[in-house]
């Protein structure tokens, strides 16, 4: 571990909602969606911390290695992981680097209530087929909205952040790709900020 980098530890104890997760990795299909959507990242996902429950991530992907705290089963698609369990797969199943970027911002009661509601809402939704995927980038390229019937990763991210009233809702969510949530894009917010990314060491 660097001296930049955070430990999965140090990741968990200062996990905050809100906090968005990236991922890149070298494989084939990380690859083609690096290319794509020309983002330096493949996967991004946010911090769920509620109550005395442990830190959560909240996310869509097309496997089915974690299990999914809502349901307490392995689905593909939207689900709501242990962030130490999904720290451990995305970076040593799928060898993938993580950072996490903190999200500065008071996290009301409310917003907590419209996340609980999103979650209920979107857990489950299947992760586009690649066709489908690909159009759903397209159009929000001109700003048409997309169906939401099947959700990917930046597009339920972002749904997330509007309800939680963190994002303007002018644009649609599947404007967002994943790195609209890199720090070079410079993704501007409804009363808070995202820090630099931070990179996490995977576990051990």
């Amino acid at each position: 571990m660097t001296q930049s980098e955070l430990s999965t530890s140090q990741a968990l104890r200062n996990a905050h909602t809100g906090d968005i997760w990236l991922f890149r990795g070298r494989k084939l299909a990380d690859r083609a969606i690096h290319v794509a959507t020309t983002s330096p990242i493949n996967h991004v996902a946010m911090a769920v911390t509620l109550d005395d429950l442990p830190p959560l991530l909240w996310h869509t992907e097309i496997g089915r290695s974690l299990e999914d705290v809502w349901t307490g089963e392995h689905n593909r698609g939207a689900q709501l992981n242990l962030l130490s369990e999904a720290i451990e797969v995305w970076t040593e199943k799928y060898e993938q680097q993580a950072w996490v970027r903190r999200l500065d911002a008071p996290i009301t009661t409310e917003m907590e209530d419209q996340l609980l509601r999103v979650i209920a809402a979107y857990q489950g939704r299947p992760f586009p087929r690649t066709r489908q995927l690909a159009g759903k980038w397209v159009s929000g390229r001109v700003r048409r909205q997309a169906s939401e019937t099947a959700v990917y990763c930046a597009q339920l991210v972002a749904i997330t952040y509007r309800k939680m009233g963190l994002l303007d809702p002018k644009k649609p969510a599947n404007w967002y790709d994943p790195g609209r949530f890199w720090s070079g894009h410079r993704l501007e917010l409804q009363g808070g900020t995202l820090g630099s990314e931070i990179p996490v060491a995977p576990p051990g």
